[in-house]
């Protein structure tokens, strides 16, 4: 296996599951035209058009409110925030409805989403841009981490 960054794995992944199934959508802040912060999304606008990679505003609860509406109709978006002190506004949205979706519909709907929430990176961000908060999530029921 060749020798590669956790950005790089992280972008040969999501390419290769948006070429494996046209369901997967991936929308975040400045992740089409940018690339995203660490340009983990560069050139995805080009391979798979502005309807599966789609730029969103500043608006984390919106971001994963819209990802987890396309999941429990038949989509399977990533949604990428920008780094993880930033996903705080979206807990609702997340531990409130998308972990307890398959729970409060009888096992109906699911919602096969991915979250993406980068820390750190090397941007020197300090308090602002290194929380590892995956620990809350791992402690949610109805969550995968």
């Amino acid at each position: 296996m060749a020798e590669q960054t956790v950005i790089e794995s992280v972008r040969n992944t999501v390419q290769e599951e948006m070429r494996r199934d046209d369901s997967v959508i991936f929308l975040g802040e400045d992740i089409g035209a940018r690339g995203g912060v660490f340009l983990a999304s560069d050139g995805f606008v080009e391979e798979f058009g502005a309807s599966r990679v789609i730029d969103t505003p500043l608006a984390e609860s919106s971001i994963c409110g819209v990802a987890l509406g396309a999941a429990v109709n038949g989509m399977r978006p990533i949604a990428e925030i920008q780094f993880a002190d930033f996903v705080w506004p979206a807990i609702n949205q997340i531990v409130g409805e998308a972990s307890k979706v398959r729970y409060g519909t009888y096992g109906v709907k699911n919602a096969p989403m991915t979250i993406r929430v980068p820390y750190g990176g090397g941007v020197r961000g300090g308090l602002y841009h290194s929380q590892s908060i995956e620990v809350l999530f791992a402690h949610t029921p109805g969550l995968s981490v």
